[in-house]
């Protein structure tokens, strides 16, 4: 009679056992990382839902964990990729190489007061837009209200939606589907997943901190600055506050 039910069961569309996690029916865009991909159902990012990474303080790992699934899912068409309060610009030469050109990009920044929820207000109407194919939003301080609404917008058009928050935020509740928490271990980025469609895992997937093409840019960046440092102080008649000023004017535009 168990094994009756359990295979009528099966045969429902959208409903799956436990134990059958990874074979669980859910679209899903490959996150360009393959030990990250064994362990998630679909096989990588879930396509219409919210997924949640909680970052440390001071640190901004995300964009190495997103940016091989945001420049392969932008590669597949037109459209642009929507960032609702980065703390950071994005850094375009690692971006460029992997085609995440600066004009597939749209940074959002709203007004204060109420930073917070203009920010998810944006989010939602990013999500409903046609030109947009992915979402990625920095929600420090948004009640669980509005990240219901913002998984529904995210499910109801089929949208990539990645939420950033605090690590402090990994003992509330979720509506995310997948809720990962990143941690920075030297030339490791440890990524625990707090939650999925499924049993939990016991202990974290280990990735390179950085992707080769963020390493390879860095390396030519910095490469490129002692350089300018060199010429600059070739030069007669500047002083060190104006080969200071000159390097961070530089700086700036680089970012």
């Amino acid at each position: 009679m168990a094994a009756f039910l359990s295979s009528s069961l099966n045969a429902l569309p959208g409903v799956w056992q436990g134990d059958a996690w990874a074979q669980a029916p859910q679209p899903a865009v490959a996150t360009g990382h393959a030990p990250l991909d064994a362990q998630l159902p679909g096989g990588g990012w879930p396509l219409g839902c919210m997924s949640e990474l909680l970052l440390p303080p001071q640190a901004h790992p995300e964009w190495t964990l997103v940016m091989p699934a945001l420049a392969a899912h932008l590669a597949q068409g037109p459209g642009h990729a929507v960032l609702v309060t980065p703390p950071l610009e994005p850094f375009l030469p690692a971006l460029q190489p992997l085609g995440l050109t600066a004009d597939r990009l749209c940074c959002i920044h709203p007004p204060s007061p109420r930073a917070d929820m203009a920010a998810a207000w944006a989010c939602e109407q990013a999500l409903r837009c046609r030109d947009v194919r992915a979402v990625l939003a920095w929600l420090p301080q948004v009640p669980a209200a509005v990240l219901r609404r913002l998984q529904l917008a995210a499910a109801q058009h089929r949208q990539l939606l990645w939420v950033m928050r605090p690590e402090r935020s990994r003992a509330q509740a979720s509506p995310a589907p997948l809720r990962l928490w990143l941690q920075p271990q030297g030339e490791e980025l440890h990524v625990h997943v707090v939650k999925r469609r499924g049993p939990p895992l016991a202990q974290p997937v280990a990735l390179p901190a950085r992707t080769p093409v963020l390493a390879a840019a860095l390396q030519a960046q910095a490469q490129w600055r002692r350089q300018v440092q060199a010429a600059a102080w070739g030069m007669g008649g500047r002083t060190p506050q104006e080969v200071e000023d000159a390097l961070a004017c530089l700086a700036l535009a680089t970012h």
